[in-house]
């Protein structure tokens, strides 16, 4: 390290040459800047007629809010409580605040740090022999101020990377809250098909228990066999048996629909419209598959993912370069409490230095070497 110790005048430039400094000092910013890749997608879907290829709509159906999509109140109740209490949702909620922080510490290393310490001694001796008894008192007060000038742009690809990772990780949480709505939408439909099965069977049931006694009825007058009344007794069973068979798996999916809300196994209540009651658009707008792609929140974090890569780039470029910090530390260092604070007791020191890396192992340019596969043959 070579020690650069700048004259008593230095300090007192004028602010407009301090800037001019400061300016050059972080100016230049090593690494790629990033430039999205050249997609070729196409301009309508695979297998429509040119007439609907041409009049294709620019909306899809995939930009609507889930409220307008799902209009059934309860649907809607339960998927605003899974997006408030589903487990998923949440961790992937924290992931973003983690990210913020991350990008509060990447932003910090761009700005100097000061710190001030300050130290107090009082000693008193007793006489002992021909030495009189003495009280020393002394006091430090001591301002530390450090910068890295990132003249190489290491911190600001630093934090661009983290701002990257950040948007990135908030995609992943709009791809949980869309896999959550999509889940909790496609169970309760299922839901309400079985409830609407259930009903169906229940009514079915109580007509072949008509159907068995007037079949009954008929055997005692001597019109139908036995057989006739067996054949509608086991009809009878085979719709209790549905019935049966249908409440367990109600129960079942009422569960699941729980557990995606964020709760423990239990029935949902209540039920919302019927399933043949439930509100569709006429037709569903396709859209584009260029916009697909774009509104994609999977491929968006993928994006965002390459460019905080791209940004990475930048600060292992910026190792190469000579890294150069600047530190002061000004104070007041005086025998006297009461004269901590003159003239004569100001203390200062301004130093200056520049690290440059000449060999690090191959740690700033790593090689990756396959390794040779094994002559040795496998038991």
């Amino acid at each position: 390290m070579n020690q650069i110790h700048v004259h008593r005048s230095a300090l007192f430039l004028s602010p407009i040459a301090m800037c001019v400094f400061v300016i050059f000092l972080s100016g230049c910013t090593v690494g790629p800047n990033y430039k999205r890749p050249n997609t070729d997608a196409p301009t309508a879907y695979r297998g429509l007629a040119p007439e609907e290829a041409a009049s294709a709509s620019t909306q899809s159906l995939g930009e609507q809010k889930w409220w307008e999509v799902f209009q059934d109140e309860e649907l809607q109740k339960l998927i605003r409580t899974a997006l408030q209490q589903n487990y998923d949702a949440r961790i992937a909620a924290t992931h973003v605040l983690e990210a913020q922080a991350q990008v509060g510490l990447a932003r910090a290393n761009q700005l100097p740090t000061v710190s001030v310490s300050g130290t107090g001694t009082g000693q008193r001796n007793p006489a002992i022999g021909p030495i009189p008894s003495y009280t020393f008192n002394s006091g430090k007060v001591i301002a530390n101020a450090a910068w890295d000038a990132d003249f190489w742009g290491k911190y600001r690809r630093g934090t661009e990377a983290a701002r990257a990772n950040l948007l990135s990780t908030d995609w992943a949480r709009e791809e949980v809250n869309a896999t959550l709505v999509a889940n909790v939408a496609a169970a309760y439909f299922q839901l309400r098909e079985l409830d609407l099965e259930l009903d169906i069977s229940q009514k079915a049931l109580a007509s072949r228990k008509e159907s068995l006694e007037l079949t009954k009825t008929l055997e005692e007058h001597g019109i139908n066999s036995i057989l006739d009344v067996r054949q509608a007794e086991q009809l009878v069973y085979t719709a209790a048996a549905d019935i049966a068979d249908l409440n367990r798996r109600i129960g079942q999916q009422e569960d699941f629909l729980s557990i995606l809300l964020g709760n423990n196994p239990g029935p949902i209540t209540p039920r919302g419209k019927e399933l043949i009651d439930q509100p569709h658009p006429p037709a569903i707008p396709a859209g584009l598959p260029s916009a697909l792609l774009e509104r994609r929140p999977d491929i968006r974090q993928a994006e965002d993912l390459l460019v905080a890569a791209n940004a990475r780039i930048g600060v292992a470029r910026a190792a190469y370069f000579p890294d150069i910090s600047l530190t002061a530390q000004p104070g007041f260092l005086s025998s006297s409490l009461t004269g901590l604070f003159s003239g004569s007791a100001g203390l200062w020191t301004f130093a200056g230095t520049i690290t440059q890396p000449i060999f690090e192992g191959g740690a700033l340019a790593p090689t990756f070497v396959w390794p040779k596969r094994s002559s040795r043959k496998p038991c």
